[in-house]
């Protein structure tokens, strides 16, 4: 396995703590009132948060785990996948509940907390376990590379949707897609982790 992905997982995670941190310096809330004035109101962008919706994730990810069980019978991937997507929800849904971060100041306003931005760690956490599972059933490098790159662009256009929106600050939104990138990989590396273990076992038994 290639051992960038999980130095930038901890560099992900380092800078999630520091905008935690940080976020009501005036830096950071300049830069939040700057990207609320580029991007609030965007008709194009606001839609992609329905692929953000919880209830839209979990369904997609039943439809996944049905397709695993059906084509791989590969129990140990769905449980990655459990684990990857549910862990992913209530991760930040304690985190929300510990940091207390008010949303920003608008009519009809949802009284949940806004830090971290769940759009944005759910929707990157999803999108890419999803390639990650479709990239084991393709063999086609044009095909994994097409998938990955969807993924990608959904979620930054379900994170930036809830800027368009005024759900959440930009500075939630960056800190979800970094904490979304730390979990997924956390995961992923269990999942190798797990299957290195498995194998070598097996190999050593023969």
């Amino acid at each position: 396995m290639n051992k960038l992905k999980y130095v930038l997982a901890v560099c992900t995670f380092i800078i999630f703590c520091i905008l935690w941190t940080t976020y009501e310096t005036p830096f950071i809330q300049a830069f939040d009132r700057g990207a609320s004035d580029l991007l609030y109101g965007n008709k194009f962008i606001t839609p992609f948060h329905h692929l953000g919706e919880t209830k839209f994730i979990f369904a997609i990810t039943i439809i996944t785990l049905i397709m695993i069980w059906i084509r791989k019978k590969d129990y140990r991937l769905m449980v990655f996948v459990i684990f990857s997507v549910g862990g992913g929800y209530g991760l930040y849904q304690l985190l929300k509940r510990i940091i207390e971060r008010p949303r920003p100041d608008i009519v009809d306003q949802f009284s949940t907390f806004s830090f971290p931005s769940g759009h944005a760690v759910h929707g990157l956490v999803y999108l890419f376990t999803i390639a990650y599972v479709f990239n084991l059933f393709f063999t086609s490098k044009s095909a994994s590379l097409i998938v990955w790159i969807t993924a990608i662009i959904l979620t930054l256009f379900i994170g930036i949707s809830r800027i368009t929106e005024a759900r959440h600050f930009a500075s939630d939104v960056i800190a979800g897609w970094l904490l979304g990138y730390s979990w997924f990989i956390l995961c992923l590396w269990w999942y190798d982790g797990n299957g290195y273990f498995v194998r070598l076992r097996n190999n050593t038994e023969t």
